[in-house]
């Protein structure tokens, strides 16, 4: 299964459960709970505006997206979070490409 992510597919997902950006518990819950609001801005930042980021399979989004943390965390100075099992399942289920 293909996995794509752009500001505008994450606009698309939100609007399409009626959340706006700053529904910070609405977000929490659509990409699977505790933390969802954070790895939802981790995509937004992942992703260049105007850019779609594409992987082939689940694996590789998830290690695209926790190469990002590292960095970023290692930019601050801080622990790098892993996503839980929840999140990942959220995130592959929105991220998914239609066949």
């Amino acid at each position: 299964m293909h996995y794509s992510v752009s500001h505008h597919k994450l606009k698309l997902i939100l609007a399409a459960h009626g959340l706006k950006n700053g529904d910070a518990g609405g977000i929490d819950t659509l990409f699977g709970g505790k933390d969802g609001y954070y790895w939802f801005g981790t995509l937004r930042d992942l992703c260049p505006e105007g850019k779609t980021l594409s992987w082939e399979d689940q694996y590789s989004m998830v290690n695209a997206i926790q190469a990002h943390e590292n960095a970023t965390a290692e930019e601050d100075e801080m622990k790098p979070q892993v996503p839980s099992a929840a999140n990942i399942a959220a995130i592959s289920k929105l991220l998914a490409d239609p066949i």
